[in-house]
């Protein structure tokens, strides 16, 4: 599709966003992290042009790469991927905006020693494996509210804004709406936290219905 094409394209997820946000609040805010792990720079950009600002990457090579590509471009980068943790140093290096997959304690523990060592900061968001599903990473509900607790006490350069998670992994929409409420419960029971990151291509309206005030698109957002 031309530019105009795709800007009609994209103008019509912003009025499902839009839709979905105003069932919560005139005042909910939902803020849309492009995905484009599958993309390329020259799609990153064209999406850009258009309007989209901030993008998320799931490997840290990829993140790196574009990151370089486009430096020329304001963008906002996101690292929404499992970490390893021989690739923590390789993540500081580009400095993302926000981290969205904190899955453990042992990794928090080893990003406190990179960051305090380097002098720096890491906004970061814990996730939740709400749906309890041995293919996803992240703290079980039961856990999560403790170990963010322990974490804002023992990593200081971990500044901890909020939570993330998947959505169930089925075709009922009863099923997936429990993961995002469990998920959407815990947020709303912690002190100082901001961000609630649920919801992807195929179930963003009903994440942001259930609370969530960030999502992350990927293939619908670069129509592939």
């Amino acid at each position: 599709m031309n530019t105009e094409e795709y800007k009609i394209y994209i103008d019509n997820i912003v009025r499902r966003v839009e839709t979905a946000r105003l069932k919560v609040s005139d005042y909910h805010i939902v803020k849309t992290v492009a995905i484009s792990k599958y993309s390329t720079a020259d799609d990153i950009a064209k999406l850009y042009e258009i309007g989209q600002r901030a993008f998320g990457e799931n490997k840290v090579q990829d993140l790196k790469a574009k990151a370089a590509e486009l430096e020329d471009l304001p963008l906002e980068w996101h690292f929404v991927g499992n970490l390893q943790k021989n690739k923590i140093n390789n993540l500081l290096d580009i400095n993302p905006a926000l981290f969205h997959a904190l899955d453990s304690l042992e990794l928090a523990q080893e990003l406190q020693k990179k960051l305090e060592a380097r002098d720096m900061t890491l906004d970061a968001l814990l996730q939740i494996n709400s749906a309890k599903e041995e293919s996803k990473h992240g703290f079980m509900p039961e856990d999560a509210r403790e170990a963010y607790i322990q974490i804002q006490k023992e990593c200081p350069n971990i500044h901890l804004k909020g939570v993330m998670s998947i959505g169930a992994h089925s075709d009922d929409r009863d099923i997936i709406k429990k993961s995002f409420d469990t998920t959407y419960e815990i947020y709303k029971s912690l002190d100082g936290a901001t961000i609630c990151s649920m919801g992807m291509s195929g179930d963003f309206e009903l994440a942001i219905e259930c609370g969530s005030n960030m999502i992350r698109l990927g293939s619908i957002m670069f129509n592939k």
